[in-house]
């Protein structure tokens, strides 16, 4: 009984968190969605019972096709190891093509510009939605500064608490986004028994008869706004490892009942007052409520617009970590703030986000300016992951005959929604295209570099290189390095070791140890766990290491490392070392010399010049990602980086030298 009770306890708690964290952009599309539709037909004087229903027709099968078929039903069963988003599904289908990864890259980085303007267009609707209420409106006057001021501080404080983790956040935000949905269904039932009629709005035929009706003036340029309803569909699928598959499956058809409850009780509206009197033009989400209610109205509005963007950037976590999973990004410090891996929190990313929302707001500086760019990029990487749900179904699952027909069906309605939105792209849409492509040139750059360096990467056997080890660390003629010297290492191959590392030791400049580690690091799919397996190669002064962690165990190699080697000492594999001199007294353990490679790019390298300002620039980002001393916890140790040139097998030889 006490099990069943704890169950069920967990399970309500994870419906809420699940609201909080994954519905916050789906959700709040209520605000806009009929406003923008009346306002691209003219306004609400002009709106006929045909278009309002024809409307709310295509919204709902919207929601339906979109979110509930393809994401929900479809793309949510696509996942890798419990994580969702293009990029883990590109991963389970990229061995059936190498031209795979372009719709994955453009997707993906769709999806990233999403993440950059969602935030900045729902927190600044949210602050001018307190124009409603007159006393706020005369305190925001007449310009933006005070609304982008407002925005700014409450951008930055949502940007701040994300270290605390989705799980934590969840708990906050769930339960005012549990008051949100409630609240629009209340109210949205409230208007349809007004004016049932809307109910035929379930009937498809209106939904394809508005499209070439002359009731609806925008044609099929209307699409464009019935799009903003399911806006929040990709970030579903991209946060489902925050939350798991079966948690959005409990709390989805809530959210889609409140939703759509809502959209209908706004169309009802409508059609009862299209013959009033307004100062300008109505928002029917407020206008359908009790005078008395709106003021509340607008102060959860306000919240649950907030909220919103948590959804696009737990999900821009997920992006980013799958993506440097794959050589598409730089590898990022990563933190995991509760007990389930997909729950992460990357601080570079979170404060690139932070910037790019701020710039938003202060270049746009209204709701109405942002909302052109709005839509256009998730119209993008929805199409990308139809064509590799396509893939999916029809090589990984054997399911050619499903994987045509949800390619044609989904794939049709998408490329209407994608031209549609192409109307957006003078008046602010240009601006998510730019983004995309600033993204989709990183992981163009990151692709290209990784496969140059892995195509030219030299690996020496280590047991070949024995004796010259021993000599050299036998040599008191050359000043000893330290005790321990310690390199990071690529690859879990216990037998060799970068060709660069051994150059380090014995070419570039003698480097005199007592013992020379060559270590590196695999993460696990399990929380917390601190395991190695080690190759002496029958000597006791080299150790291959490799270092398995868990993923909540933080990467501090100097640590482990001395925890290794007081193994090693105990069990007699290592001799003891000589320090006489120390705060704390003798000891069998010596100094400790961490070495980081970096590759760099000479002249005359043997590059084409195009593959060479690739790898320039791939340098240039990764020291711009951040230093490998803070990724690996070098920070306080005695670290010495090196730079080596980046070697190119089989360049040619130079032309003899003639001497005169």
């Amino acid at each position: 009984m006490d099990k069943t009770k704890k169950k069920e306890k967990a399970s309500i708690a994870m419906f809420l968190v699940t609201i909080g964290i994954v519905y916050g952009d789906i959700g709040t599309s209520p605000l806009y969605v009929m406003k923008s539709i009346l306002d691209g037909n003219g306004g609400i004087a002009t709106a006929s019972s045909e278009l309002i229903i024809g409307s709310l027709s295509l919204v709902i099968w919207t929601i339906t096709l979109l979110t509930t078929i393809k994401y929900v039903l479809i793309a949510m069963k696509a996942d890798n190891n419990g994580e969702g988003g293009i990029f883990s599904l590109y991963s389970l289908v990229k061995s059936k093509g190498k031209w795979l990864i372009v719709p994955a890259m453009i997707g993906g980085s769709a999806l990233l510009a999403d993440g950059v303007l969602t935030p900045a267009v729902t927190v600044t609707n949210a602050v001018e939605g307190l124009r409603s209420m007159e006393r706020m409106d005369a305190f925001l006057g007449t310009g933006q500064g005070k609304v982008v001021l407002i925005t700014l501080v409450i951008i930055v404080t949502l940007f701040s608490v994300q270290h605390s983790g989705t799980s934590r956040i969840g708990k906050a935000f769930g339960p005012v986004m549990f008051l949100w949905f409630s609240f629009l269904a209340v109210f949205g039932v409230v208007n349809i028994f007004r004016h049932p009629a809307v109910l035929a709005a379930f009937n498809p035929i209106h939904a394809i008869k508005l499209l070439i009706s002359p009731a609806n003036k925008a044609g099929f340029m209307i699409l464009g706004s019935i799009f903003l309803a399911a806006t929040g569909a990709e970030a579903l699928y991209s946060d489902m490892g925050h939350v798991g598959r079966e948690n959005i499956y409990r709390s989805w058809p809530f959210v889609k009942i409140c939703l759509i409850t809502n959209y209908l009780g706004q169309g009802a509206w409508i059609i009862q007052n299209t013959e009033g009197v307004f100062a300008e033009e109505p928002n029917p989400f407020f206008m359908m409520l009790p005078l008395i209610v709106r003021p509340f109205a607008v102060i959860l509005s306000a919240a649950a617009a907030i909220i919103a963007s948590q959804a696009l950037i737990t999900g821009s976590y997920t992006l980013v970590s799958e993506a440097t999973r794959l050589d598409l990004m730089p590898h990022l410090k990563t933190e995991y703030p509760s007990e389930t891996k997909g729950q992460i929190y990357i601080p570079v990313v979170n404060w690139v986000l932070l910037i790019g929302c701020s710039l938003v707001v202060l270049y746009f500086r209204s709701g109405s300016r942002m909302e052109a760019a709005y839509g256009l990029s998730i119209t993008v990487t929805m199409l990308m992951t139809t064509l590799l749900l396509t893939v999916y179904l029809a090589k990984v699952k054997g399911k050619p005959a499903p994987a045509i027909l949800m390619c044609i069906v989904f794939g049709a309605i998408e490329a209407v929604f994608f031209i549609s939105s192409l109307g957006k792209f003078t008046k602010g849409g240009y601006f998510a295209v730019l983004i995309a492509l600033v993204l989709v040139s990183i992981m163009i750059i990151w692709l290209r570099g990784t496969a140059i360096e892995k195509k030219n990467s030299i690996k020496l056997r280590l047991a070949d290189y024995r004796e010259n080890l021993d000599a050299l660390r036998h040599d008191v003629t050359i000043d000893r390095s330290a005790h321990n010297l310690v390199f990071i290492e690529r690859g879990n191959d216990m037998e060799t070791v970068e060709r660069d590392t051994l150059y380090s030791i014995l070419d570039k400049d003698l480097k005199r140890a007592d013992a020379y580690w060559f270590i590196s690091i695999q993460v696990l799919d399990i929380p917390y766990v601190v395991r190695y397996h080690v190759e002496t190669f029958g000597t006791d002064y080299i150790f291959r290491v490799n270092l398995e962690l868990g993923f909540k165990n933080h990467h501090n190699i100097n640590v482990y490392i001395r925890r290794i080697v007081g193994d090693l000492l105990a069990s007699g594999e290592l001799p003891k070392q000589d320090r006489r001199y120390s705060i704390y007294g003798p000891s069998d353990v010596g100094t400790f010399r961490f070495v980081i490679i970096k590759k760099t790019v000479p002249t005359s390298v043997g590059l084409s010049s195009g593959d060479e300002a690739i790898m320039k620039a791939k340098y240039f980002i990764r020291n711009l990602a951040g230093s490998q001393e803070s990724l690996y916890g070098l920070d306080t140790s005695a670290v010495i980086t090196e730079y080596v040139p980046l070697v190119i097998n089989g360049t040619p030889e130079t032309s003899k030298i003639e001497r005169i």
